[in-house]
Order: C-alpha cells, then structure tokens, then sequence
C-alpha cells in the first residue's frame, strides 16, 4: 500500500510542475512572438510617406509657366498678339518648342549619348573578355566534347570573333566622340560643353 502511494506522488509531482511550467509559459508568452506580433502591428500603424516636393519638380513646370508671360511682356503689341496663340496652340498640341541645335543644352545631351554608348559597348567587351577566359578554362565532362573543342576550339574562336567586333565597334564610337568635338568647336561652342 505504501508502494502504491509512493508511486501516485512520484507521479502526480512531476505532472502537476509541467502544468505549472505550461500555464506560466503561457502567461509570460515567447519574446520573439510578442516582438514579432507588435512589428506586425506597428507596420500596419505606418502611413505612407507623403510627397515631397523638390526644387527639380518645380523647375520642370517653370518654363511652361514663363513662357506666356514672356511672350506678353514684348514692347510691341503685335509681337504679343502673335506669339500668344502660337504658344498657346503648341502647348495645346503637346509639342514642345523646337531647342537650338547649337544651344549648350543640345550639345551636352549629344555628348551624354555618345559618352552613353561608349560606356555600354566598354561593358559588353568586359562581359566577353570574362567569356572568353570562362571558355578557357572550362571542363566538358563528356569526353567526346572535350576533344571537339580542344581540337576546334569553337567556342573560343567564335568569342574571340565577338570581342574583336566589339573593340571595332568601341573604336568607332570613340572616332565619332572625337568628330562630335571637332564640330563643335567648328559651330564656335565653349569646348566645356563637351564634359
């Protein structure tokens, strides 16, 4: 009999200190579930940010402000009257007024896109030059591709073949930067412009 009761309680101790490990587990809760429950709720309590406006969004309506009160600030009235409804039925139209060929502005942007493709073309060649050595020192697990290509040598020759298409190509568009420059400075612009 007291085996028995012996028993129960070594028993009943340990079940009853689990349910109490249990219960206060349950009171206390996981840090990293609490935490991740308030991130959760403080995401939600998040607005979007609003719009900010900058000096670049203000100057890029500018111009079309400017424009009419330009035309109307002439000394001549008949100067107003004509160029009024020529604005007016261009900025109807969505056409922009025509920019000088020969303006700085005009001439940077041809000189950003040459600069522009020569970046490009200077980074495809540096694309094929890792080609290249990748092709080199490549493995062909099949040995019947193995000895095609050690003999061919194929895939190395047609990349070879690119890369000096390539640099041909680079070439040409640093001859077309220089042209760009020497006609510039046959137009009369500032040779800054060219930067």
């Amino acid at each position: 009999m007291r085996v028995r009761l012996w028993t129960r309680a070594f028993l009943i101790v340990p079940a009853l200190w689990l349910a109490g490990l249990s219960a206060a587990a349950q009171q206390t809760g996981d840090p990293v579930a609490d935490a991740a429950r308030k991130a959760r709720e403080a995401k939600k309590d998040t607005t979007k940010p609003k719009k900010v406006y900058t000096d670049d969004d203000i100057k890029r309506s500018a111009p079309e402000q400017a424009a009419p009160s330009a035309a109307t600030s002439d000394a001549t009235g008949k100067a107003a009257a004509t160029t009024a409804p020529a604005t007016g039925a261009s900025a109807k139209a969505g056409d922009e007024p025509k920019e000088d060929p020969n303006s700085e502005s005009a001439w940077r942007k041809r000189f950003q896109a040459q600069r522009d493709k020569i970046a490009k073309a200077e980074k495809e060649l540096d694309i094929l030059g890792r080609e290249l050595e990748k092709s080199q020192v490549e493995y062909y697990p099949d040995p019947q591709k193995a000895m095609t290509q050690q003999n061919t040598r194929a895939d190395i020759n047609a990349i070879n073949a690119k890369i000096d298409a390539k640099k041909q190509e680079l070439d040409q568009l640093k001859k077309g930067l220089d042209d760009l420059e020497d006609q510039l400075r046959k137009s009369g612009g500032d040779p800054g412009w060219a930067r």
